[in-house]
């Protein structure tokens, strides 16, 4: 079973990249994601990140979370199409942020279901 989180007006399973290899890879290569599923990277403990989108091919809003908060969103983050890595931009812009979680969602989720900085997340990891 996936874990499943509340954002906005609807539930969301995740599925969890945790190793630095799933964190790596993401959401790399899909096409398409349904509007009620999403991905989680753990950070554990806390620490910087940035994100970018090469060979994402999806646009995707990310909710970067710390202490049960999201901290920053990045809506609408277009796919990276370019081959060099160097000209990806990441995200956020401005710098890296300290977070335990980041959530990725199709772009345009936040929007479409409420969901803004400031709002509480509160993750239902399934006992194994």
């Amino acid at each position: 079973m996936l874990p499943t989180v509340k954002l906005g007006d609807q539930e969301v399973k995740l599925e969890v990249a945790s190793s630095s290899e799933e964190i790596e890879h993401g959401l790399m290569y899909r096409t398409s994601m349904p509007e009620t599923q999403g991905m989680v990277f753990l950070f554990h403990p806390h620490r910087p990140v940035a994100f970018w989108m090469y060979h994402t091919l999806i646009s995707l809003d990310m909710l970067f979370v710390r202490d049960g908060k999201i901290v920053k969103i990045c809506k609408q983050v277009p796919p990276c199409k370019s081959e060099d890595t160097s000209k990806c931009p990441t995200y956020p812009a401005e710098s890296t942020i300290d977070v335990s979680e980041v959530i990725e969602v199709n772009g345009g989720y936040c929007d479409r279901h409420g969901v803004k900085e400031g709002d509480s997340v509160q993750f239902d990891f399934p006992s194994k």
